[in-house]
């Protein structure tokens, strides 16, 4: 990894120097602010994997017209607790925010709302977007199309399915919402991108090559493919996640899926979809609210097994990692520094840092 330690950078100067970035590749200065915030929340969360790592990938994408900086996100179905947005090939930051927004607003009458998306891109972490509706005091339930396949059907060798997240944010009245954000393999490949990045090895069960072997090289990753969780059943969950997320929506999914890291050209027309489950539909909020406060109690007195220290929740690695990144800065490496002063120095930028 090398001995130069990271750096810290504060929220909202990582939020300027993505904007600036965006506005530069002839984002408008709304669209790159949106997509900003939203990219610069993904780090102060601890998801590095999908955060300002993946500016270059975006910027080049960009110039290369396969996103486009002008989109008419567009309404194309609706019903009264559903709808289809087509993204028009936009960032997927603010195809996904707009899908946040009218989900939200949908099960304020309705209970609870689906809304999906067509021709949308490669939005960040599953948990930005599931964690939208807690703010109005709805369960959010995010699902995507991964941006590339790395997973093959369980038994074959041909990547016909990819990591496709779910992420369940529920909030709580005391404690941290909880808040599930997990890919349906072993690993994100976010995760391999920045573990080659940083010179790293993957543990073994992350990625196995064509024979079988167990692969711990992430510069190596080409060679083979993730492992499913739960073997046959998170091969199940790939698979439904992507008709769902994809066909249902009539964006990419199998063999149509574009390898956003490979293609910079080529309309990646990804596919997601996000759920706002209102409390007040099914029950008092505040007793609800308390009642998961009482979820966690008990899971957190629960009796240790040998070797573990402590019972955590899903979600409240993630409250501890954002208050401490509030208060710290965002870490960012010296490698990824790097990259990110010759993107600056290419768009004509001042550098982060």
């Amino acid at each position: 990894m090398g001995s130069n330690p990271s750096q810290p950078i504060d929220y909202q100067q990582l939020c300027k120097f993505i904007a600036s970035c965006f506005e530069a590749a002839g984002v408008n200065s709304e669209d790159a602010s949106v997509t900003a915030k939203l990219m610069a929340r993904a780090d102060l969360m601890g998801q590095d994997g999908h955060g300002v790592f993946r500016l270059p990938q975006y910027i080049k994408r960009i110039a290369s017209k396969g996103i486009n900086v002008k989109p008419d996100i567009k309404l194309i179905e609706e019903r009264k607790a559903t709808a289809l947005l087509d993204g028009d090939n936009a960032l997927g930051h603010l195809v996904m925010s707009r899908a946040a927004d009218l989900a939200i607003e949908k099960a304020a009458c309705t209970g609870v709302a689906w809304v999906g998306s067509r021709f949308s891109n490669h939005a960040g972490p599953a948990s930005l977007y599931a964690m939208m509706p807690l703010k109005k005091d709805m369960i959010g339930i995010y699902v995507a199309v991964g941006s590339a396949n790395h997973l093959p059907p369980w038994g074959g060798t041909e990547m016909l399915l990819s990591t496709n997240p779910i992420a369940i944010a529920i909030p709580s009245a005391n404690n941290p919402p909880i808040v599930l954000d997990m890919a349906t393999t072993v690993a994100a490949y976010g995760k391999v991108k920045t573990a080659a990045q940083n010179g790293e090895t993957m543990p073994e069960g992350w990625m196995i090559d064509r024979e079988g072997r167990p692969l711990t090289d992430p510069a190596r990753a080409a060679e083979g493919f993730l492992l499913p969780i739960g073997g046959p059943k998170g091969y199940g969950l790939s698979l439904i996640f992507g008709i769902l997320a994809g066909t249902l929506n009539g964006a990419s999914f199998g063999r149509d899926v574009v390898d956003f890291n490979a293609d910079s050209e080529s309309v990646t027309n990804t596919g997601q979809f996000i759920i706002a489950l209102d409390i007040a539909a099914f029950t008092d909020v505040s007793g609800f609210k308390q009642e998961v406060d009482d979820v966690w109690a008990q899971m957190k007195s629960s009796p240790l097994l040998p070797g573990h220290s402590e019972i955590r929740l899903p979600g409240e690695r993630l409250a501890q990692v954002t208050q401490q990144r509030t208060e710290n800065g965002i870490p960012l490496s010296p490698s990824l520094l790097s990259e990110l002063a010759k993107l600056a120095d290419e768009l004509g930028v001042n550098h982060i840092v």
